[in-house]
């Protein structure tokens, strides 16, 4: 079939990782079809690459429980909105990347009413309310998948899907230069460096902050000269940061504003919270502690839900316990400064674990945009042919 003839493609991304995925996938795709149109929602990369967005994207940025609610109104005026507009357009193919609670009930009307549909990025189904598998394969003719044991779920499910990798994978070198890090950061020398990473939000780094500066103090007690370096997500988590700093007077700690990546590149471990920031750390090759502690409460509810052995993506996609995992009780000053010290005081497990993230690496290293947009290239011919 004549690829060069006009087509749309329409595209709903609701937050800034959403946007990087679309823009790498608008790229590839217009390679395949040149002439084709791309619009729903997006952010300024996707538009840099010729989107055309409905809505600004910020309007579907919006995160935790409150927040959603106060916004509910105009969240289900805009996804009727763009039901009605892709309804009617008829697009070639519809993509919902990432934000599952908007955009799988969007693609599921817009599948009802024979518009193709597709999805990029798992929601956590693997892992929690396992159910919502039976509303994705209503809703999606095809899923694109991240991680390989996410393609093992659906595939058991019977979900047509498609692991394409990380595109963090394919961007971040296979071999990391610390030396190189630790001068841009202006950290130069031999000395030992554990990065601190308590999360991006304000409840992780209340909840954490303090017990992971805690581990600091009791390791500068352990390992003469070590330094410590905590870059803060954003302007806010700064000043809480700092504030937290003002009590441990005596540790020889950098916060930076961002430089997270260069921040763990320079470090020789790293503390971290349970999250996305797990995976970053196993392409950079750095050995890790992943902690995590939340409310009484929602930990109980949390504790009772989740389906899967492991929390940390590391240990996850090598379905074996690689790095610790301390949650909620176990996650003390003891605990947690033991296993750095481990890492610390033995360099062949060090060298161990890089070697199994290096494997990892290259397990997730698959051209991701590239081969997404092969795979939705197929659903879109089919599409035309139908």
């Amino acid at each position: 079939m004549d690829n060069s003839t006009p087509i749309t493609i329409g595209i709903v991304a609701g937050e800034a990782s959403g946007d990087q995925l679309g823009a790498g996938l608008i790229f590839a795709l217009r390679k395949r079809f040149p002439n084709a149109r791309f619009e729903g929602v997006g952010g300024e990369k996707m538009i840099a690459e010729g989107f055309h967005s409905l809505y600004p994207m910020e309007r579907l940025s919006v995160m935790g429980i409150v927040e959603p609610l106060k916004r509910l109104p105009e969240l289900l005026r805009m996804r009727s909105n763009l039901y009605k507009h892709f309804r009617d357009s008829k697009p070639a193919l519809f993509i919902g990347i990432d934000s599952p609670d908007f955009t799988i009930h969007l693609e599921g009307k817009l599948r009802r009413a024979g518009v193709t549909t597709a999805h990029y990025v798992s929601p956590s189904v693997w892992a929690w309310r396992q159910g919502r598998v039976k509303t994705i394969a209503r809703s999606v003719d095809h899923i694109l998948t991240l991680f390989p044991f996410e393609s093992r779920f659906y595939q058991q499910h019977g979900v047509p899907e498609t692991c394409v990798g990380h595109p963090l994978a394919d961007k971040l070198p296979m071999e990391n230069d610390t030396a190189a890090a630790r001068e841009q950061l202006g950290l130069s020398g031999g000395k030992p460096l554990l990065a601190l990473l308590p999360g991006s939000r304000g409840s992780e780094v209340a909840q954490l902050g303090t017990l992971f500066l805690q581990v600091a103090q009791k390791l500068e007690q352990q390992v003469e000269g070590i330094r410590f370096v905590i870059p803060a997500a954003n302007p806010h988590r700064r000043q809480q940061i700092d504030e937290l700093v003002k009590q441990f007077p005596n540790l020889d700690i950098t916060v930076t504003d961002g430089n997270a990546l260069l921040a763990m590149a320079a470090a020789d471990a790293l503390l971290v919270a349970s999250g996305t920031v797990t995976l970053e750390a196993m392409l950079l090759k750095k050995p890790m502690v992943v902690s995590y502690r939340m409310g009484k409460g929602s930990y109980a509810i949390f504790s009772r839900l989740v389906k899967v052995p492991h929390v940390a993506l590391p240990n996850l996609l090598a379905d074996q316990r690689l790095v610790p995992e301390l949650i909620q009780d176990d996650a003390t000053v003891d605990n947690i400064s033991e296993e750095l010290l481990n890492y610390l005081n033995n360099p062949e497990r060090t060298q161990q674990l890089v070697d199994e993230f290096t494997q990892l690496h290259q397990l997730l290293r698959r051209k991701a945009s590239e081969t997404a947009a092969d795979s939705l290239s197929k659903l879109i011919e089919r599409s035309r042919v139908g």
